[in-house]
């Protein structure tokens, strides 16, 4: 497979990534996707274009990059991983006694994440 293909095929990964990624609820997981779909697609421009013209390791170092850069402005967009204080968008720690650990509400969406800010369970309206 010649460089254009390789990239070609890359850049439409990249943005099929960036598609899905629209319809992610939370900020964190929607940038590590935008991030690394962009970083992807830029990783394999250069990747083609320099040195060895390998497209492949550089999509992968770019997507690499770009998606933990995008997951660290998602955070910082919503106040920050995990719960704080500061942020108006999330309730007051609750206590889940089975699990035995502390929980809050994203109040814009309804979902509920742990403290360190893992999902944990996704509001779902009745319709």
């Amino acid at each position: 497979m010649n460089g254009d293909a390789i990239m070609l095929k890359y850049l439409t990964l990249a943005v099929s990534a960036a598609a899905l990624a629209a319809c992610a609820n939370n900020s964190a997981l929607q940038g590590a996707a935008i991030g690394g779909a962009a970083g992807a697609a830029a990783g394999a421009i250069i990747g083609n274009n320099v040195g060895s013209g390998d497209a492949e390791t550089g999509a992968l170092i770019g997507g690499a990059i770009g998606a933990a850069g995008g997951a660290y402005a998602g955070c910082q967009r919503d106040g920050g991983c995990g719960w704080s204080r500061n942020n108006p968008n999330q309730s007051e720690l609750q206590w889940d006694p089975a699990a035995q650990r502390y929980y809050y509400t994203d109040l814009r969406t309804g979902d509920t994440y742990w403290q360190n800010g893992t999902p944990r369970t996704r509001y779902r309206p009745r319709y």
